[in-house]
């Protein structure tokens, strides 16, 4: 049977697991809250979050002569534990529970406090059931849930797009950069609402792929600068009270030293507080990244479609058996997992526009949602781009014959002869080509509307690139 010991709060006393070191709060919210357990349990990457912010408010409170330097010791090494994923059996709350995300803010000062406690018993720094610190007078001192719980959300945000996802849409760009560079000698037939249209080169075609991901980088690298700005130091309602002079910036200061990126004090905490336009703002980005990759992956596996019955332009890799009844069939798979990842992140860019728009007067109550949602299309797009760019972008190669067959067999080519004979003329010669199904040259040359040698030096593919 469990071991259990007694906690309490200021709503009476609460069993708790012995071996656990969250206290009555955090009980409370995961007896009270048991919705979606598997699926949607707190971000990792916002109980990270917290830690840094809670270390550097620690040190800030130090610095300020409100919390003794041997508490500040415990916070800070408690926080490295916690940043470390040592202690990640001691968060087990959901997303779905307080829309200001007390319960997570309290289970992250409960566990440092009960934690710390542990070590400060360990140091002789205090005897067998006392208590050094508290987790609301101490490590939550001069903060509210409603202004940490933003902040964390939006250091959480900040690193998942510069420690993870940018650097994967750096390597895919570079990727698309060296394929551009292979191709760049093969012109084939480019295509318009699903039609033939007029040459390209296989490089061009791949350039527009890897601009749109330049752009999309631009954009969210852009789009992530609000993220910079923290609600930290507007406790309750944004008017900061209880929250000393200087407490805000210096916690900034310290989660920028920690963190390696540039974090702010939010000029107007009561924005900061029930607003979140930022958050939107940036994860706006992420959905235009999202839509360029189902775009990029749909090119792929229509070029790649076949092989012997659909426009098989390039091959991709053969990764896994496609059909568990059509013996030899391999399908786009990496396509399909990219398309899915872009179709949910879209749904997360829905779902965190309705939350950000709800919550009333001083106080946005979605944020748990907004986290949780911003983080899986944060962490979706970096690991589809990842997946996309080792299992299938590296392996594409060209079909040098069956991209000339079809550019010879284009009807649009005859798109070079309208400046010489004008568009009716020259939209014949393409009607009468496809009905009769003979060459554009043969039906040229049998409508008298131009000679042979004329053909020849107007109809050149590599002029029309």
């Amino acid at each position: 049977m469990m071991d259990f010991r007694i906690e309490h709060d200021t709503m009476g006393e609460v069993r708790v697991p012995s071996d656990k070191y969250w206290g009555a709060q955090t009980q409370r919210s995961l007896e009270n809250f048991d919705i979606g357990r598997e699926r949607f349990l707190m971000p990792k990457e916002i109980i990270r979050a917290f830690a840094v912010l809670k270390a550097a408010a620690a040190k800030a409170n130090f610095e300020l002569g409100l919390l003794s330097e041997e508490k500040y010791e415990l916070i800070r090494r408690v926080c490295g534990e916690i940043r470390e994923g040592r202690l990640d059996e001691h968060f087990p709350l959901v997303v779905f529970q307080t829309g200001s995300g007390t319960q997570s803010n309290m289970n992250v000062n409960e566990v440092i406090a009960g934690r710390g406690n542990e070590l400060a018993l360990e140091q002789g720094l205090i005897e067998a059931g006392e208590s050094l610190l508290h987790p609301n007078d101490d490590v939550n001192k001069a903060q509210s849930s409603n202004d940490t719980f933003p902040a964390a959300m939006h250091i959480a945000a900040k690193l998942a797009i510069s420690e993870k996802l940018l650097p994967e849409l750096r390597e895919t760009i570079s990727c698309l950069m060296r394929l551009e560079e292979e191709n760049k000698d093969i012109i084939k037939s480019g295509r318009t609402h699903l039609q033939d249209a007029v040459p390209i080169r296989l490089s061009q075609e791949i350039s527009g792929w890897r601009s749109g991901l330049e752009h999309c980088k631009r954009y969210i690298e852009r789009a992530s600068e609000p993220l910079s700005e923290l609600a930290l130091g507007g406790t309750a309602v944004g008017t900061g009270l209880n929250c000393p002079k200087g407490f805000s910036e210096k916690a900034a200061g310290f989660i920028s030293e920690y963190t390696g990126e540039e974090f702010c004090s939010a000029p107007n905490k009561f924005q900061a507080l029930s607003l979140k336009d930022g958050i939107v703002f940036a994860h706006g980005a992420l959905k235009a990244l999202a839509a360029d990759l189902m775009k990029i992956a749909n090119d792929v596996r229509w070029l790649s479609s076949g092989p012997r019955l659909g426009l098989g332009e390039i091959s991709i890799p053969e990764n896994e058996p496609g059909s568990s009844i059509m013996p030899g069939k391999v399908n786009p798979t990496q396509c399909e997992a990219m398309t899915m990842a872009a179709v949910r992140v879209f749904g997360n860019d829905a779902a965190i526009g309705f939350a950000a728009s709800q919550g009333n007067f001083e106080l946005n109550v979605f944020m748990p949602l907004i986290a949780s949602d911003f983080l899986e299309s944060a962490g979706l797009l970096t690991d589809a781009m990842r997946s996309f760019r080792l299992h299938c972008l590296t392996g594409i190669r060209p079909n040098r014959e069956k991209l000339a067959e079809n550019l010879e067999k284009s009807l649009m080519l005859v798109t070079a002869l309208s400046p010489r004979i004008g568009y009716e003329n020259a939209a014949k010669i393409a009607k009468k080509a496809h009905k009769d199904g003979v060459t554009l040259k043969e039906a040229a040359l049998s409508l008298g509307l131009v000679s042979e040698e004329d053909f020849d030096e107007w109809v050149d593919p590599a002029k029309m690139v």
